[in-house]
């Protein structure tokens, strides 16, 4: 196993998932790469046409920067993240579009020993009509998965 994709995203504790998954890595030798998705960012542009005698988009003026924000923050999200591993070797990829489907393209692509992901709590009804990134990852997988728990701390 020589290289590790570390999947990362806007919780909290995704900390524990970077540094559990650059552990991992560090002890199999592996160079480490983190990777956030963004998912359904073209929605953020899209000036829809008027519907239904609707015309809010179009008066509200869709800032066409946004993307181009988004982009910015998930940027510099990766690049603190990899900081804080305090390892110049770690790299980092930004990815666009559904979240289960941009990993493992880029799990092949970069030529992925191992993909870690950390697995939220969700209730059972949530994951029956929507699946989690984690289930649908191992679904279709051709790779080995390391899931980390990530669950809310109980006081």
């Amino acid at each position: 196993m020589k290289k590790v994709l570390i999947g990362l995203d806007y919780n909290p504790r995704s900390e524990k998932v970077a540094n559990q998954g650059y552990e991992l890595a560090k002890k199999l030798g592996a160079e480490v790469c983190l990777i956030h998705v963004l998912a359904d960012v073209s929605y953020y542009g899209v000036n829809y046409p008027n519907f239904m005698g609707y015309e809010g988009y179009n008066e509200m003026q869709v800032d066409l920067n946004v993307i181009s924000e988004l982009r910015e923050v998930a940027r510099n999200y990766l690049e603190t993240a990899a900081k804080h591993l305090d390892d110049p070797r770690v790299s980092t990829y930004l990815a666009e579009g559904p979240t289960s489907t941009a990993i493992l393209d880029y799990a092949k692509k970069w030529k992925a020993d191992l993909i870690v992901l950390g697995t939220h709590s969700h209730s059972v009804l949530e994951k029956v009509l929507m699946g989690t990134t984690a289930s649908r990852i191992l679904e279709r997988t051709e790779i080995p998965v390391y899931l980390i728990p990530v669950k809310k701390e109980s006081h």
